[in-house]
């Protein structure tokens, strides 16, 4: 199967993920900074569920875009991702209308977890369908942030049982870490654009050669 149909379904998805968080978003009951100062809290929650899902869209871009054709393996492994990351609405609200208590924290920070070894598991699916030495292994390297951010979660979940805001402290800290680019992997995105670019011109010259 071609991997152009995934990605622009994974796209939908996601882009149908940070619709139904933003419409959570009620704007004050008051028009002064009191009343800001009131949804400043769902504010926050938001735009922390809108950074990891946007750090998801731009790394699965680029894996995407590293990877050969798919088969039926990676997309289950797909669809486990985007059912992981189709709870971030619902934990999130409950996290916010909960007051940021125990509970809703440690389960906003296991969906964390459970979305971030969902995104691994495809990441090995792509890796065995394209081979060690392809270009998503070598861009991949040793991944110490894919493997340093399980975790990681686990510290804040641990620490969200003594202290919750500790704990969304630690989400955040995950969140700023994958928020730094990672030069290796662009280098291979673009460098695989180069090749599909230098492949279609001599897919073009050779149709021309047969026209003539």
């Amino acid at each position: 199967m071609n991997k152009t149909r995934l990605e622009a379904f994974s796209d939908g998805v996601l882009a149908i993920i940070i619709t139904i968080m933003v419409l959570e978003l009620h704007t004050p009951e008051e028009p002064t900074w009191h009343g800001f100062a009131a949804v400043m809290p769902t504010f926050l929650s938001y735009l922390l569920s809108f950074v990891y899902v946007g750090i998801y869209w731009n790394n699965h871009h680029h894996m995407i875009q590293l990877a050969g054709r798919v088969n039926g393996a990676i997309l289950w492994a797909n669809l486990h991702l985007l059912f992981w990351l189709s709870l971030f609405p619902f934990s999130t609200r409950w996290m916010d209308e909960s007051s940021f208590v125990q509970v809703p924290v440690l389960i906003y920070g296991l969906n964390l977890l459970c979305a971030s070894i969902a995104y691994y598991i495809l990441q090995q699916a792509l890796i065995r369908q394209q081979g060690r030495d392809g270009a998503l292994a070598q861009a991949v390297g040793r991944d110490w942030k894919g493997k340093a951010s399980p975790l990681i979660y686990i510290a804040g979940i641990a620490t969200g049982i003594v202290q919750p805001l500790l704990g969304i402290a630690v989400y955040t800290v995950v969140a700023l870490i994958w928020l730094v680019p990672d030069r290796r992997v662009e280098h291979f995105v673009t460098r695989a654009h180069q090749d599909d670019g230098v492949a279609d011109q001599a897919g073009d010259n050779r149709a021309q050669g047969e026209r003539s």
